[in-house]
């Protein structure tokens, strides 16, 4: 992934976008490297620390499809509704080729989150809201 931000401080949007296609599943985009990297999560996002969701990686796609809602026609690849689930802008805070943190500032998703990839399926990572440090 390169080491444009592997001391952190980068600041993006994101966004996760409901995707009604032939399985229901939530992609979310960081803006990263000119592009939106992208996760295809299964399960709705999780909001609260505990909540362990797999997260394919998926292709990367242009920072213009953030604003994208709409319905993919049939016959066309990821055809089905999308639509705008969460947005806002985040913090990456670590950045290695295995390990995303970052923290997100959206309507939903707001806090501390980790995107860690699996050791032997280099193509699925773990998605999870860290638990806040007590003052």
């Amino acid at each position: 992934m390169g080491s444009e931000a592997s001391r952190g401080g980068f600041e993006g949007i994101f966004v996760v976008q409901k995707h009604a296609a032939t399985h229901l599943h939530y992609d979310l985009r960081l803006e990263m490297d000119g592009v939106l990297k992208s996760w295809a999560v299964p399960k709705e996002p999780p909001t609260e620390p505990g909540v362990r969701r797999l997260a394919i990686q998926v292709e990367d796609h242009p920072l213009d499809y953030a604003d994208f809602e709409g319905v993919i026609p049939e016959g066309h690849y990821g055809a089905g509704r999308v639509e705008i689930w969460d947005r806002g802008t985040y913090t990456l805070k670590e950045r290695t080729d295995d390990k995303l943190v970052f923290e997100l500032r959206g309507g939903k998703l707001k806090g501390t989150y980790c995107l860690i990839r699996f050791k032997r399926d280099k193509g699925n990572w773990l998605f999870f809201k860290k638990r806040e440090s007590s003052p």
